[in-house]
């Protein structure tokens, strides 16, 4: 069987104070197991880094201190005020860690994470929906050369909106489709 890159809840946080860590530990499992067959990459985004280190703390023994290497973990940052959510999510020991500035709200300087290595991928993307928020394309093109500068794997998802995502092969920056990601021995 042919791996999948998985986008774990894409549409709820794994780490919301309101998921037990039991629950969180059997997804775990499953996405571990999944990973002793190379069969599959699992995603997971969240807003509270701080709540996955407190779960690796209390749960790091029940996988001998290593983090599963096909579970990449990533936190959200929209604009600067969160990037500090960068140094939280630093201190887990996964082999890819991310941030997805997406909504990308305002411009980001993400520099000295990219370059001090505590970011593998970069994922970038504008609002969609209803009330959607412009992103400008500066913001994401100054991104996207602060990740080149640092050797750091630059996605640029979408461009937002509220009826056409523009997403896919429309995410055009610069007359490119930006779709790099970090390599991996899964898929």
């Amino acid at each position: 069987m042919k791996g999948h890159y998985v986008f774990v809840n894409s549409m709820s946080d794994v780490f919301h104070p309101r998921v037990p860590y039991t629950f969180i530990r059997a997804m775990f499992d499953v996405m571990h197991e999944a990973g002793k067959a190379r069969r599959h990459v699992f995603q997971v985004l969240t807003k509270r880094p701080g709540r996955a280190v407190g779960w690796w703390y209390d749960n790091a023994q029940h996988y001998d201190g290593c983090w599963p290497k096909n579970v990449w973990i990533g936190t959200s940052v929209e604009n600067q005020k969160y990037a500090p959510r960068i140094t939280v999510l630093a201190r887990l020991p996964a082999p890819i860690r991310f941030v997805s500035a997406e909504p990308l709200l305002d411009r980001l300087d993400l520099s000295a994470w990219l370059a001090s290595g505590e970011v593998q991928w970069l994922i970038v993307g504008g609002e969609s929906g209803s009330g959607a928020r412009p992103m400008h394309r500066s913001w994401a093109r100054s991104l996207r050369d602060q990740a080149h500068r640092a050797g750091v794997p630059f996605f640029f998802k979408q461009l937002g909106g509220v009826r056409n995502k523009r997403g896919g092969k429309a995410a055009i920056l610069d007359g490119e489709t930006w779709t790099q990601r970090p390599q991996s021995d899964a898929p």
